[in-house]
């Protein structure tokens, strides 16, 4: 059983920043991807972010030079730092992790961004 709870999400304007986190817990200690996406109303889920176990890291194309992840092996934890918040970044943000045989996500945390 693996639990994967997401946290830091909220209202904030453009140009702010938020940390969301992602903690994973359970009988899997060790994920060879851990990766954050999102999902505005009406459209499809998108990567946002992933890092894998050695370090490497993968942005869409739309956050790059904003958003940086990160992540504690020992903690088993995520991060997302999101900085220079956009409207258009606004959307449901969820964590996944992968431990090579299958994806384990998260339910989610809303990151609103309006003035």
């Amino acid at each position: 059983q693996v639990q994967v709870v997401e946290s830091g999400g909220g209202l904030v304007q453009p140009g702010g920043a938020l940390r969301l986190s992602c903690v994973v817990s359970g009988s899997i200690l060790r994920f060879n991807v851990m990766g954050w996406y999102r999902q505005a109303p009406g459209k499809q889920r998108d990567m946002v972010a992933r890092i894998r176990d050695g370090g490497i890291t993968t942005y869409a194309d739309s956050v790059k030079g904003r958003f940086a992840i990160s992540r504690d092996n020992a903690k088993n934890t995520v991060h997302l730092q999101m900085n220079s918040l956009k409207p258009d970044d606004t959307a449901v943000y969820y964590c996944k992790v992968n431990n090579g045989i299958r994806d384990y996500w998260g339910q989610g945390t809303q990151v609103t961004v309006s003035s």
